[in-house]
């Protein structure tokens, strides 16, 4: 059978604002997206039919994408300079940013942030550039130190960043240094303080009490060697195939969990949503979250393999869908964090962007509630600043209707017909060996999902380890 790998071809790589009209890029009026989201259910509104719809990808935030990887004739040359630099060492999530930099997911950032655009970001949830537009970020991008590290670097303009082994992995340049106030920092993006958010205790809490900022150079493309390199597609790359497909939209679904026949359906509908627009070619941009997560989630690698299966079951088309990992950490903020994946996915080349209930929400660390209202994702995206270009697609609401013995969209005048199956009752089945009603996940996915609970073998005091975070 044929692998993901074969859905797509890898290609060999102060900043503009954006006009406010494209050449190339067909964009909805501005006051369409949000009565479009309210009324489309019921058909495309006249306006919409009524635009001719014109071939080409989305501009990158900032006009250009940055891409901070250097050239290989120069790289051998970076390495000599970075040994003779003071070092900074990385753990495994500032390497994934520094990834996440590198090839432009955060454009038009350069770097990690300095001073003022850490201030703008948990402030403004925003940057605004030299000639005064705005483009959207909401998350900080930031590198931690500590006092030693702030003392070794000294008068330094300049700062290797290497990894455990002490491989110079970047150098950052014209550098400033400035507190990290914790506090202020977790309390703005996730809204509280409580003890238990898992980035924060992971990426914050025990970090040093100094950021730095500056310009990255990174001295090749960040690899992690574990089979799934070859997903790891740049924005540079899914832009090139996204043209190769002849694209003319492009909607993006991201997920941290496995996908079951609910979210196929609400794929495959906006597919056909697009095309009743008037789209001729909207491709689907499946794109799992490839950075840290939380000890609780599946893992990366199980994750592809479901969704192998889920393609080569024929739940998705291979012909319309591109799946690639998104490198990012996972922060769990809720409609802060929404906003960054959003954007991203801009840098990508996506016009559209799927948004479901409570994303990237989470429980409360410390009562038994949700820590965000599961309706404000979708909410704050229709008006974050910088996001105006980003056509919003909400959730329909999809449950497993027993008349049908399938997923479909929930009909209101029948609730007695539908069972919704939440994400921990999956994960309870999958763990006990137990098949979910059929028609909720492919015989292919779901096997994939008991084997990787299967793999969780108990320890001796009959507790299941959790996975370590990738």
């Amino acid at each position: 059978m044929a692998t993901m790998a074969s859905l797509f071809l890898k290609t060999p790589g102060p900043s503009q604002s954006l006009p406010k009209t494209h050449k190339t890029h067909f964009v909805l009026p501005q006051n369409l997206p949000l009565s479009w989201r309210s009324k489309y259910r019921a058909g495309p509104p006249a306006a919409a039919a009524a635009v001719r719809i014109r071939c080409g990808l989305i501009d990158p935030d900032g006009g250009k994408l940055v891409e901070l990887i250097v050239e290989e004739p120069q790289r051998d040359l970076k390495r000599r300079q970075a040994l003779s630099l003071p070092q900074i060492k990385l753990s495994k999530i500032d390497i994934q940013w520094v990834h996440v930099l590198s090839e432009g997911w955060a454009s038009p950032l350069k770097g990690f942030m300095r001073e003022s655009e850490f201030l703008q970001t948990l402030h403004f949830n925003s940057l605004r550039l030299g000639d005064g537009s705005v483009v959207n970020m909401s998350v900080p991008i930031v590198l931690a130190i500590d006092d030693s590290n702030k003392n070794n670097i000294g008068d330094s303009s300049s700062v290797a960043l290497v990894d455990d082994k002490d491989n110079p992995i970047a150098i950052l340049n014209d550098i400033e240094i400035y507190k990290h106030n914790k506090e202020e920092r977790t309390a703005r993006t996730w809204g509280t303080t409580a003890p238990g958010l898992p980035y924060a205790e992971q990426a914050i809490t025990h970090a040093g009490n100094w950021l730095i900022g500056g310009d990255l150079e990174v001295i090749e493309p960040i690899k992690y060697h574990d089979g799934l390199d070859r997903f790891r597609l740049s924005p540079a790359e899914l832009r090139d195939e996204f043209t190769r497909r002849n694209a003319d939209a492009v909607f993006a679904f991201q997920l941290r969990n496995p996908v079951h026949n609910g979210h196929a359906l609400l794929m495959t509908d906006t597919r056909r949503r697009l095309l009743e627009m008037g789209y001729k070619n909207p491709v689907l941009l499946l794109h799992p979250l490839g950075g840290y997560t939380k000890a609780d989630d599946v893992l990366l690698e199980w994750r592809m393999k479901q969704h192998e299966m889920v393609l080569e079951d024929g739940v998705l088309d291979p012909e319309t869908t591109v799946v690639s990992i998104f490198p990012s950490p996972m922060h769990y903020a809720g409609p802060t964090e929404v906003q960054w994946h959003a954007k991203a996915r801009i840098n990508a080349g996506a016009n559209f962007y799927i948004v479901g209930r409570d994303p990237a929400g989470m429980g409360h660390p410390l009562e038994k509630r949700d820590l965000y209202d599961a309706d404000h994702g979708k909410k704050v995206l229709s008006m974050a600043p910088g996001l105006e270009r980003l056509n919003i697609l909400p959730f329909k609401v999809a449950a497993y209707d027993k008349t049908q013995n399938g997923m479909a969209f929930f009909d209101p005048s029948r609730p007695q017909d539908f069972l919704f199956i939440s994400g921990t009752k999956m994960r309870a089945l999958a763990k006990n060996k137990e098949n979910p009603p059929d028609g909720f996940m492919c015989p292919g996915g779901w096997k994939v999902l008991v084997d990787y609970y299967d793999s969780l073998t108990p320890s001796e005091n009959g507790r299941v380890p959790e996975p370590v975070p990738v």
